[in-house]
């Protein structure tokens, strides 16, 4: 079965990986199997584990890696709960692909789309916490910050009272609703829709996306392996923030305090290094063909081998 999504940065996501040893590949964001699909079909020499919090995405992808059930393995969850209890060992690549699938954007009936005639927008549909509860009961001061902390909308407290103003004749009911409210109050302009940042700021709320990240990155940090190699796809400044300044931490040699006279820690507190000094973006040849890769950074990290 063909992955009916273009995942991003493939061929650099394969490349991160080109050197590790035998053990277990784990797609923390395991979507429709875009990624890990080629992982298997390129890699013969490691297992597979997947992880996913919606039902659908694993359903989907159970039946696209059925040619390869023997060395894959799925579990649902979220990344930052399920990635601290896997027993399987040893891991030597780790790849998450932050923030919506394609799929959960194009599928109206999930509410991300702006002219969805829901409002959910949950990763996992069991999930008690919707957009529609956030957009209809969370106090004004809250959607102000928000909007202002997750979307960095410059206009979010004049968002946030047009929103209250609204909900207060009749409950939001739809993305397509909501879309039309921040357009009155957003102008339109640029190359992406006024709803946009909006829409990320009420989804990263709904599925605690910041803090899943933190979850995953403190459990690498807690207990990687030797050599082993982590590569993570963020889609905006937010994200990409907190895999950058955990890299540069994990890279850090002396942790002496700045004002210190001399180093008194010997300088071996690096745990790995970044793989490039820079993200890898899209090249212009993928961005032709996947208009949603314009924005997807790439950072890859190597834990040393005598860690």
């Amino acid at each position: 079965m063909k992955t009916p999504h273009i995942p991003v940065l493939l061929e650099e996501v394969l490349d991160s990986f080109k050197d590790v040893g035998d053990g277990y590949f784990v797609d923390c964001t395991l979507g429709y199997a875009g990624h890990s699909s080629q992982m298997l079909a390129k890699y013969s020499n490691i297992k597979h584990i997947g992880i996913d919090r919606d039902d659908e995405a694993l359903a989907f992808s159970k039946s696209c890696l059925e040619s390869f059930s023997a060395r894959s393995t799925l579990y649902k969850g979220t990344f930052a709960e399920v990635f601290p209890t896997l027993k399987e060992t040893p891991v030597v690549a780790v790849l998450a692909d932050f923030g919506v699938s394609s799929l959960q954007l194009d599928k109206m009936d999930r509410g991300f789309s702006f002219n969805s005639e829901t409002l959910d927008m949950r990763m996992d549909c069991s999930s008690s916490l919707s957009a529609y509860d956030v957009v209809n009961s969370y106090p004004k001061d809250k959607l102000e910050y928000i909007f202002d902390a997750y979307g960095e909308v410059r206009q979010y407290k004049k968002l946030s009272s047009a929103i209250v103003e609204a909900r207060s004749k009749s409950p939001i009911n739809s993305a397509k609703e909501l879309a039309g409210i921040i357009q009155k109050v957003i102008p339109s302009g640029g190359k992406i829709h006024p709803a946009t940042l909006p829409f990320q700021a009420i989804r990263i709320e709904v599925n605690n996306e910041l803090g899943e990240i933190e979850g995953l990155l403190d459990a690498l940090e807690n207990s990687h392996n030797k050599g082993e190699v982590v590569s993570l796809i963020s889609f905006h400044s937010l994200e990409d923030r907190l895999v950058k300044n955990r890299f540069k931490k994990w890279s850090t040699a002396c942790i002496c305090d700045p004002q210190a006279m001399r180093c008194t820690c010997g300088k071996d507190n690096a745990i790995g290094k970044a793989l490039s000094s820079k993200p890898v973006t899209a090249t212009k040849e993928e961005l032709k063909i996947n208009p949603r890769s314009r924005s997807a950074k790439l950072r890859s990290f190597r834990f040393k081998k005598d860690a």
